[in-house]
């Protein structure tokens, strides 16, 4: 199995000794993509480990990493299951309340897709491709993406910004878009229909944390055991994200709504390019983050 990034980062785990309590502890998180780099707490739903963990989670969707950070920032959640750019972007703003502890992928997984006979990022010169929202993971990799042949957003394309993951597909298919910037599993979705890669974006090895867990440092020191419990269920759901194909698919076409089994299929095969393993230092994704 390809190891190239991370799984749930376990030192906050590592300090605590899970304990039953009369009472499950709660928690209330918010993620900013309906994507399986993202689907941990679904499959530890699934799987118990909340249970087990004692541990009452309730998982809210704000869909962009933008939001999604305002959201932490103004206290609607605890913990916060996104990109890097969001933390990054408030600590140099000056607001150093939250932090990482963990960390799921640390490299770029999207991808841009369109209708042949587009085939290369040049093709798309002149027209419109589609993030997410300005400042998201979707906006960082299209720009990175361009960047690297020489091309600029206003001069050489323009950014549509379309709101979430499944709008992204919906204005690609409707042509309001000529190539949109989509996330396993939408973009096999988009192959399904016609669409192929411009750019496959594990190829890229664009370093970033695409997928952190993230918490305010007042919850903290508050809260460690309970955080401590809640990393642990993560790394478990990690395991079985690698491990048990059938609950994995279970869960994602539950979650995602996605019935056809070749997609999903498709996308758990090609998983280890984006998904690893190995805890690793998320260092080297931050300085992306930050550039």
């Amino acid at each position: 199995m390809a190891q190239e990034i991370a799984a749930v980062l376990l030192s906050l785990a590592l300090w605590v000794t899970p304990h039953m309590a009369s009472a499950a502890d709660r928690l209330v998180g918010v993620h900013s993509a309906r994507v399986m780099s993202q689907s941990m707490p679904w499959i530890a739903e699934q799987a118990g480990l909340f249970r087990k963990y004692d541990v009452e989670f309730r998982l809210v969707y704000i869909g962009s990493s933008p939001l999604a950070t305002a959201a932490m920032l103004g206290g609607d959640g605890e913990l916060l299951m996104d990109g890097g750019l969001g933390i990054v972007r408030a600590y140099v703003q000056g607001n150093t309340e939250l932090i990482c502890i963990g960390g799921q992928k640390n490299i770029l997984t999207q991808s841009i897709l369109a209708k042949p006979p587009i085939k290369r990022l040049e093709d798309l010169r002149g027209k419109k491709i589609g993030v997410t929202r300005i400042g998201s993971t979707t906006h960082y990799f299209a720009t990175e993406a361009f960047r690297r042949i020489g091309m600029e957003a206003g001069r050489d394309y323009t950014v549509i910004q379309t709101g979430g993951a499944p709008e992204m597909l919906a204005a690609l298919t409707s042509g309001a878009i000529e190539g949109g910037t989509l996330a396993p599993p939408l973009d096999a979705q988009a192959i399904a229909q016609g669409f192929q890669y411009v750019v496959y974006g594990p190829d890229l090895r664009i370093p970033q944390v695409a997928v952190a867990f993230m918490t305010r440092r007042s919850t903290l020191a508050k809260r460690p055991e309970v955080l401590g419990r809640f990393m642990r269920a993560m790394a478990e759901a990690a395991k079985i994200l690698h491990t048990d194909k059938e609950f994995t698919f279970k869960v994602l076409s539950k979650e995602l709504r996605i019935t056809e089994r070749k997609t999903l299929e498709g996308r758990l095969q090609r998983r280890d390019k984006s998904l690893g393993a190995q805890a690793r230092h998320p260092a080297r994704g931050l300085s992306g983050d930050s550039r």
